[in-house]
C-alpha cells in the first residue's frame, strides 16, 4: 500500500510523511530527494519548474513506486501539484494508493518556509506552486493548522479499509471486487497454505486501478488495517473451517467488532456462535447470499440476520452490492435474529433443489415420453419463457441443452449422478425434527440420492424387465402447466417452512420482502418470485392467494395426467408426483391418519383423540 503526502512546499510533507510511515511501520521516502541536480539548482535559484523538468522526476518515483508496493509498500512525500502529475505517478500501480493533501494558508506556509534553513527550494516559488495546484476530490484534504499527531490521528482514520474479507475463493474474490466497484475500500486476508501460497498476490496483481484492495497474508496486520469497530466477512467452508477463522481472528479483535458470516452455514450454528461471541463482547452476523460466482460479482441476493441495530454497521455496503429489484430498490432485506439469514438461505437452497429436479423432470419426459431431441427440448422450454413462465433455472436450462462440444450435446456426456452440498438436506433434517411438511424439497434430495446410486441402477436395470406403455397422449401444453403447478406447490411448501420456523423462533421473518429479494441476483429468481413479491403482502401463504388458486385449479388436471402417462411409460418424475400428493393431502379434509392413530394406540397404548371428544385423549383395550 503505498500513502502519498502531498502539497506546496511549506505544508509539511516530510514531517507528516515521517510521522504515518512511523505508525504504519512502513519506509517513507522524500519525493525531493529524487529530483536530478538541475532541478534541485533551478529552485534553488528561485526559477520555477516546467512540465519538462517534472516528467523525468515523476517517471522515476513512479518506478520506485512500483517497486516499493511489491514489498512493504511505503509513505511518499511529492508535491503532486496537477492531475497530470499524479496520473504519471500511480501508472500501473496495482494496489491501493492513499491520496493525502496538505493545506495551509498562504501566511502559514510563508512562515514555515522561511523558518526552515539550507533547503534548496526558494520561498519566492510559492506563489508559483499555489497557483499551479489543483486538490483531487478524491484525496483526503487536512488543514495543517492541526498538530501534526491530530493529521496522522486524522490520516489513520480515514484510510483504514471500510471493510475486510477473509477467505478469497470463488466466492470471496467475487464479493471483494463487488465491494471495490462500488467505491469501498477492502482488505482482504488468504491464509497462506500449500497450494495457497501467492492467491492474496495473483488477486491484487489483477485489479483495476480503481479497485481499491489491500491484501494481506498476516492476520494481525489484516485487522489493523480496518476502521474501528471492524467489519469483517468471512468466506470460507461450513463448519469447522468457520470456527477456525473466528478463533483465530479473536486474539486480535476488540469489543464491539463484528464478524459475518456469508457462507452457507447451518443456522443453529450460526445461533451458537452469535451467543458465544457476545460473551466476548464480538458481534456476530449469519447472512446468506445466493447468486453464484456471477451474482457474488455483480449483484447477490443478500439475507443478513442478526442484531438489527449492528446491521445498520454494514447495511450500506450489502444495499450497495446487492442486486436490484425492477423498482431498483436493493435484493437486500434484513431477515430477523439469530440465525434467520441463514435459515432463510437454507430454505432457498432447498426451494432451488426442487427446482431443477422438476426441470430435470420436464425434460426426461420430453426426451423419454414426447421423443424430443435437445434442441427441440430448447425451443419448448423458450416457448415456456415467452409465455411468462421464465425463471433463471429455465434459462440456463436452454442454454445447457444447446451447448455442444466437438459437434456434439454435451448435456448427452454427463454423467447422470448429481452431487449435493448439504443445504437441501440440512433443510430435510430440520423438517423431520420440527414436524413441518417439505414434501417437494425432501423429495428432490433423495432423488439426487438415488441418482448417486449410478452402479447400483445400473445392476437392478439389468435384472429387471418391468413392463410400460409407449404411448405416451399428454401434450407439451399440458407439461408446462403440470411444471408450473409443481413448482407452485414447492414454492408454497418452502415459504410455509419459513413462516413456522419464524413463528416458533419470534424471528418475525417478511415473506413478501423474502420473496422480493429473490426477485434477482438469486438461482430462484422467476417471474413467478415477482408475483409472489405482491400475493404475499396479503395472503397467509403461496396457495392462500386467490391468484394461485386460479392457476393451480387450471393445471390440475394436466398434472394428473402428466404423471399418469409418466407411471404408464416408466419415466421417474417423484418430485412432480410428491407435489400432486402434497396438494390431495392438504385439500382433503379426511385422511387416512385416524387408522395410523390406532394401529399406535393398540400396540403402543399411544392414546388417540376423537372426532367427538375434544381435546381429550382416549385408549381403547382393541383385543
Amino acid at each position: 500500500m503505498i500513502f502519498i503526502v502531498a502539497g506546496v512546499s511549506g505544508s509539511g510533507k516530510s514531517t507528516i510523511g515521517i510521522k504515518l510511515a512511523e505508525k504504519l511501520k512502513i519506509p517513507f521516502y522524500d519525493g525531493d530527494d529524487f529530483h536530478p541536480e538541475a532541478n534541485k539548482a533551478k529552485m534553488k535559484s528561485g526559477t520555477p519548474l516546467n512540465d519538462e523538468d517534472r516528467k523525468p522526476w515523476l517517471e522515476n518515483l513512479n518506478k520506485n513506486m512500483r517497486e516499493w508496493e511489491q514489498k512493504k509498500g511505503a509513505v511518499l512525500a511529492c508535491s503532486a501539484l496537477k492531475e497530470d502529475y499524479r496520473e504519471i505517478l500511480a501508472n500501473g500501480i496495482r494496489g491501493p494508493l492513499v491520496w493525502v493533501f496538505l493545506k495551509g494558508t498562504k501566511e502559514l506556509l510563508q512562515e514555515r518556509m522561511e523558518a526552515r534553513k539550507g533547503h534548496f527550494f526558494s520561498p519566492a516559488l510559492l506563489d508559483s506552486q499555489l497557483q499551479t495546484i489543483v486538490y483531487p476530490t478524491y484525496s483526503l484534504t487536512v488543514d495543517i493548522a492541526l498538530s501534526p499527531d491530530q493529521i496522522v490521528n486524522k490520516i489513520m482514520e480515514n484510510s483504514s479499509s471500510e471493510i475486510g474479507l477473509i477467505g478469497l475463493g470463488v466466492m470471496g474474490r467475487s464479493l471483494a471486487l463487488n465491494m471495490a466497484d462500488k467505491g469501498f475500500v477492502v482488505s482482504v486476508y488468504n491464509r497462506v497454505a500449500p497450494g495457497e501460497e501467492t492467491i492474496v498476490k495473483d488477486f491484487i496483481d489483477a485489479l483495476e486501478p480503481n479497485q481499491q484492495v489491500r491484501g494481506y497474508t498476516s492476520l494481525p496486520d489484516f485487522v489493523k488495517s480496518l476502521k474501528k469497530p471492524a467489519n469483517i466477512i468471512i468466506m470460507v467452508s461450513a463448519g469447522k473451517a468457520v470456527d477456525q477463522v473466528i478463533e483465530s481472528l479473536k486474539p486480535y479483535l476488540a469489543s464491539g467488532d463484528l464478524i459475518i458470516d456469508c457462507g452457507n452455514s447451518h443456522f443453529e450454528d450460526t445461533g451458537l456462535r452469535t451467543k458465544t461471541l457476545a460473551e466476548a463482547g464480538i458481534e456476530f452476523m449469519g447472512t446468506g447470499v445466493s447468486g453464484g460466482e456471477k451474482g457474488a460479482r455483480f449483484g447477490p441476493s443478500i439475507m443478513p440476520g442478526g442484531n438489527p441495530t449492528i446491521y445498520k454497521r454494514v447495511q450500506p455496503v450489502f444495499e450497495q452490492i446487492s442486486a436490484k429489484d425492477e423498482d431498483k430498490n436493493p435484493c437486500c432485506t434484513y431477515i430477523g435474529p439469530e440465525g434467520s439469514g441463514h435459515f432463510v438461505k437454507m430454505i432457498h437452497n432447498g426451494i432451488e433443489y426442487a427446482e431443477m429436479q422438476i426441470l430435470a423432470e420436464a425434460y426426461f419426459v420430453m426426451k423419454n415420453g414426447l421423443a424430443m431431441n435437445n434442441e427441440q427440448i430448447a425451443d419448448e422450454f423458450e416457448t415456456w419463457i415467452e409465455s411468462g413462465q421464465g425463471s433463471y433455472l429455465l434459462e440456463i436450462t436452454v442454454s445447457i441443452l444447446r451447448k455442444k462440444e466437438k459437434g456434439t450435446y454435451l448435456l448427452d456426456a454427463i454423467l447422470d449422478k448429481a452431487g449435493q452440498k448439504g443445504t437441501g438436506s440440512w433443510s430435510s433434517e430440520f423438517a423431520f425434527r420440527s414436524g413441518i411438511p417439505l414434501n417437494t424439497i425432501s423429495e428432490a434430495v433423495q432423488a439426487r440420492q438415488v441418482s448417486a446410486l449410478k452402479n447400483y441402477r445400473t445392476k437392478m436395470g439389468s435384472l429387471y424387465s418391468l413392463s410400460g406403455e409407449s404411448n405416451f397422449s399428454a401434450t407439451a401444453k399440458e407439461l408446462q402447466q403440470a411444471v408450473y403447478l409443481a413448482t407452485m406447490v414447492n414454492h408454497h411448501i418452502g415459504f410455509s417452512a419459513i413462516k413456522e420456523a419464524s413463528k416458533e423462533r419470534d424471528w418475525n421473518v417478511d415473506l413478501s420482502e423474502t420473496a422480493r429479494i429473490w426477485t434477482n441476483g438469486c438461482i430462484i429468481r422467476s417471474e413467478l418470485m415477482k408475483k409472489l413479491a405482491l400475493e404475499l403482502q396479503n395472503s397467509e401463504g403461496v396457495l392462500e392467494s386467490a391468484w394461485i388458486k386460479e392457476r393451480v385449479e387450471d393445471s390440475f388436471e394436466s398434472l394428473k395426467k402428466v404423471l399418469s402417462n409418466s407411471i404408464l411409460s416408466n419415466i421417474p418424475t417423484p418430485v412432480m408426483n410428491t407435489s400432486l400428493q402434497y396438494l390431495l393431502s392438504i385439500t382433503n379434509e379426511r385422511l387416512p391418519a385416524n387408522l395410523i392413530q390406532a394401529q399406535r394406540d393398540y400396540f403402543g397404548a399411544h392414546t388417540y383423540q376423537r372426532l367427538d371428544g375434544g381435546d381429550e385423549f382416549f385408549h381403547s383395550n382393541w383385543e
